[in-house]
C-alpha cells in the first residue's frame, strides 16, 4: 500500500522529516501485517496486532503533526504546492485508514469485537463491519477521508485524555484515602498509649490498696493485742477484790489487797462490842 509519492514534493526539512518518519511508519506496518499472516498462534497473533496498533498510533500522530506543520508554511508556500501537500496529507490519511480497516479484519478473525482505536462507535448493533468500512473509504472522497481520520483521531485523543483524567482522579482518592489512614493510625497509637497509661496507673493503685490493706491488718492485731492485756488485767482485778485471800494470783503491783473493816475495828475496840 505504502509508495513513495512524496519523495519529489518540494517540502521544508521540518516537513520533510516528517513525511519520512511516516513512509517509515508504513513500510513497518505493511511488513508488520504480511509477517501476521504466517503467524498460526492466536496469542503471538494478538501481540503482534498490538504493535501494530502502536505504530499506527504513532503514524497518527505524525499526521497531525504533518499537518500542523503544513498550515503554518502554507503563508510561505505557493497553491500549487500547498495543493500537491495537502493531497499527500490526504494520500497519507487514507493509507492509514486501508491499516485501520485491515486490522479490524483481523481483529474480527481473532473473535474480539472490541476495538478500541480509530473507531466511529461503540455499539454492537449497527457498527459496520470491516468489509463496509473499505468500501465506504474507497467511496468516499479525499476531503471526507481526511475528515473522518481527524475526526477520529480527536475522538481517540478525547478517550485517552478522560482516560487520564480518571487516573487523576483514581490518584488523588488513593492520596486522600493514605492521609485518612495514616490520621486514624495516629489516633489508634495515642489511643493505646492512654491505655498504656490507665493500665499502668490501675497497677499502682492495686499495690497501694495492697499496701494499705496490710497496714489496717498489722493495726488491728496490735489493737487486738493490747484489748487481750487490757481485759486480762481487769479479770484479775476482778477476782482479786472478790477473793482478796487467794494466793493464786499475785498481787498486782500499786493496788493494795482489801483490808476487812469490820475485822479491824473489832480487834481494836473490843469494848466497842461489848455494848
Amino acid at each position: 500500500i505504502s509508495g513513495d509519492m512524496g519523495s519529489n514534493l518540494p517540502m521544508s526539512p521540518e516537513l520533510e522529516q516528517i513525511h519520512g518518519e511516516i513512509r517509515d511508519h508504513f513500510r513497518a506496518l505493511a511488513n508488520g501485517f504480511q509477517r501476521l499472516d504466517k503467524i498460526k498462534d492466536s496469542t503471538r497473533q494478538s501481540k503482534q496486532l498490538e504493535e501494530l496498533t502502536d505504530k499506527m498510533r504513532d503514524c497518527k500522530r505524525l499526521v497531525k503533526d504533518f499537518d500542523r506543520e503544513l498550515k503554518e508554511e502554507e503563508a510561505r508556500n505557493s497553491p500549487e504546492v500547498n495543493k500537491q501537500l495537502n493531497d499527500e496529507k490526504q494520500s497519507m490519511i487514507k493509507e492509514l485508514n486501508s491499516y485501520v480497516a485491515l486490522r479490524k479484519t483481523y481483529m474480527s478473525t481473532l473473535g474480539n469485537k472490541k476495538v478500541e482505536l480509530f473507531d466511529m462507535g461503540a455499539g454492537a448493533s449497527g457498527e459496520p463491519t470491516a468489509e463496509e468500512n473499505v468500501q465506504v473509504a474507497s467511496a468516499m472522497s479525499n476531503q471526507e477521508l481526511v475528515d473522518a481520520g481527524m475526526k477520529r483521531m480527536d475522538e481517540t485523543d478525547q478517550a485517552i485524555e478522560r482516560s487520564k483524567q480518571v487516573v487523576e482522579q483514581t490518584i488523588e482518592v488513593g492520596t486522600q484515602t493514605a492521609a485518612n489512614l495514616k490520621g486514624q493510625t495516629d489516633q489508634m497509637g495515642r489511643v493505646v498509649n492512654h491505655l498504656d497509661t490507665i493500665q499502668f496507673s490501675l497497677k499502682k493503685a492495686s499495690q497501694l490498696v495492697k499496701e494499705i490493706g496490710r497496714q489496717v491488718a498489722t493495726d488491728k492485731c496490735i489493737m487486738m493485742f493490747l484489748f487481750l492485756i487490757v481485759c486480762g488485767v481487769v479479770a484479775i482485778i476482778v477476782v482479786k477484790i472478790v477473793h482478796p485471800n487467794n494466793k493464786d494470783i499475785r498481787d498486782i503491783p500499786g493496788l493494795a489487797p482489801p483490808a476487812p473493816a469490820r475485822k479491824l475495828l473489832y480487834l481494836r475496840n473490843p469494848e466497842y462490842l461489848q455494848r
